[in-house]
């Protein structure tokens, strides 16, 4: 009988290379320091004005906090970049999952820069109902681009707010503008909600759809395609060139359906490969023939009057729904009523009447 051989497998747990002490220890407190220095806002702001992303990516973090201890330093720093601010062009994006949003803007972004444009994307992620969290993989979609020196790319979770637009999404294009972004674009969510919320805040709102995937009609039925100043057909390539011809017949005549824009504008639709790199410098001519044309004719300055007036009303409803949740009456109460709701002893209305009262 053969005697046992020792075990060499590659399973077995071996020895590693430690590292140096004076290397890890001051690498740690480098990096414990930095976490523990507080900016202020003038720093922060000097930095922001001065193009630093590093500033840019803190002062997005602040204005995103929920803590009351960040909110007067987040509104100071919102405050002092307004004046910098309002001198971009805002591009809404959005589009059902899986249609290429990443893989465009990617594309488009290092269009825009090649240009000479500094490009800032404000990636949005859905956030989970139960766990609340987000994957946040943008970055990670979008390897070239985040790449680019003249670019810039913050993903954020959406949080509860409708519309696939994250909570702070307008500070944060204050913001990007005192850096000297001259494109802002917004990814949106996309899984249907209402998307007012982006189309409030942006200068040109582009729907991407897709060709083949039963996408045409519901196209059609959705009130977004109203709200669209162009409409791409993304994955026009290969074996879906076809379809994607089709399909942009077939919206053009759902386009016509509508009444004109208040501004004049009729909406296009085109397609592209984003993979490809086809088709997108299509769509940056018709952007860039848009922003002219509502410049002349004064449509851009009202449009972003209106962003004001909607970005005011909003504040106002995010406030008072804030300061009623956080009421420590109201919400001993809700509580109670809710208790009250799970043994059907009353009615959301009659708790909703109740609750309301006390505020």
């Amino acid at each position: 009988m053969s005697k046992p051989t020792k075990n060499t497998s590659a399973l077995n747990e071996q020895a590693g290379i430690e590292q140096p002490d004076a290397l890890s220890k001051s690498a740690a407190q480098k990096l414990q320091e930095a976490r523990k220095k507080k900016h202020s806002v003038k720093e922060l702001l000097h930095g922001i004005l001065n193009g630093n992303v590093t500033a840019l990516s803190r002062g997005i973090t602040l204005i995103e906090s929920t803590a009351t201890k960040h909110q007067e330093k987040a509104k100071a720093l919102v405050e002092a970049c307004l004046p910098h601010s309002n001198n971009s062009i805002r591009v809404g994006i959005t589009g059902v999952p899986g249609v290429g949003k990443s893989t465009f803007i990617e594309q488009y972004g290092n269009l825009l820069t090649t240009k000479g444009h500094k490009v800032a994307v404000l990636a949005v992620d859905p956030s989970s109902s139960l766990s609340k969290g987000s994957i946040l993989g943008d970055k990670t979609r979008m390897e070239s681009l985040v790449t680019n020196e003249k670019a810039f790319i913050r993903p954020s979770a959406s949080g509860d707010s409708l519309g696939g637009v994250a909570r702070k999404t307008r500070e944060a294009i204050i913001l990007c503008e005192a850096a000297g972004f001259t494109y802002i674009i917004i990814e949106t969510v996309g899984v249907g909600q209402s998307e007012t919320a982006v189309h409030s805040m942006t200068d040109f709102f582009l729907l991407l759809k897709l060709a083949g995937a039963g996408d045409e009609l519901q196209g059609i039925k959705r009130g977004i395609m109203e709200m669209a100043d162009a409409i791409v057909i993304n994955k026009a390539d290969g074996e879906n060139i076809r379809a994607a011809k089709i399909a942009k017949v077939e919206f053009n005549r759902a386009l016509h359906l509508y009444p004109p824009k208040s501004n004049g504008w009729i909406a296009k639709t085109l397609t592209c490969s984003a993979l490809n790199n086809e088709g997108v410098e299509e769509v940056d001519t018709v952007i860039a023939d848009f922003v002219s044309e509502m410049k002349e004719s004064n449509h851009f300055a009202s449009k972003r009057n209106e962003q004001q007036k909607f970005w005011l009303l909003q504040t106002i409803e995010s406030r008072l729904k804030s300061d009623f949740y956080n009421d420590e009456k109201i919400s001993a109460e809700l509580e109670k009523q809710l208790i009250l709701l799970s043994e059907n002893k009353t009615t959301p209305f009659a708790a909703a009447a109740l609750l309301l009262e006390l505020s």
